[in-house]
């Protein structure tokens, strides 16, 4: 294995693990581990994460996909007045031991959507929220909700002028274009196992 293969291991390795939680993080630390300068792409990393996730888990991963995109559905059908859609590693088909469920819905108010989750899940969490996506600060009210089953979900509230905007994947470099209610029903009738990752890069991100 190439010193740069061992790279991409390393920092993929150091995501699974827990040991860092930003992939470009984790590409400085084990780049310095290796005693190299360049950084490899997100994009090759997030593959060595998913092999790597695949020799730990087994079966045991697939049957978890199915599961998280299960207990989304019934989420997004309970949230079905907000528009919700699935995005994440849920959508993406890349799940793995301790990823949770990402939905986004658009509201009027926050205050709608939190008094409607708590009429049958446990809200552990809510406030406003700031991170930076696609190199733009955004804004927006999150709430993280516990299923019964012990997995959790991160509900993102939006505005309704929000409603079918688009942004690029810093990871995989494609749209990200998430799955609505009556899509992912028929992902789970048809082909629940199914990815949505592209074959190649599309572009070099650090």
């Amino acid at each position: 294995m190439s010193r740069a293969k061992e790279v991409v291991r390393e920092a993929a390795r150091l995501l699974y693990n827990g040991v860092v939680e930003e992939y470009k993080e984790a590409k400085i630390a084990a780049s310095k581990a290796m005693g190299l300068r360049s950084l490899p792409s997100n994009f090759d990393v997030a593959l060595e994460l998913s092999r790597l996730a695949d020799e730990l888990e087994g079966e045991q991963r697939k049957e978890l996909l199915v599961r998280l995109r299960q207990e989304a559905l019934d989420l997004m059908v309970f949230l079905d007045m907000f528009h919700p859609r699935l995005f994440g590693s849920v959508w993406r088909g890349t799940a793995r031991r301790g990823s949770d469920i990402d939905i986004q819905v658009f509201a009027l108010d926050v205050e709608t959507v939190v008094r409607c989750l708590c009429c049958k899940y446990k809200v552990v969490q809510a406030g406003w929220v700031t991170k930076t996506a696609g190199g733009h600060r955004v804004r927006f009210f999150h709430v993280l909700v516990a299923i019964p089953s012990g997995d959790e979900a991160e509900i993102s509230v939006k505005s309704l002028e929000e409603r079918g905007e688009t942004r690029v994947d810093a990871i995989y470099g494609d749209r990200i274009s998430g799955l609505s209610t009556t899509e992912l029903r028929e992902i789970l009738k048809k082909r629940p196992l199914n990815t949505f990752v592209p074959e190649r890069k599309k572009r070099r991100t650090v």
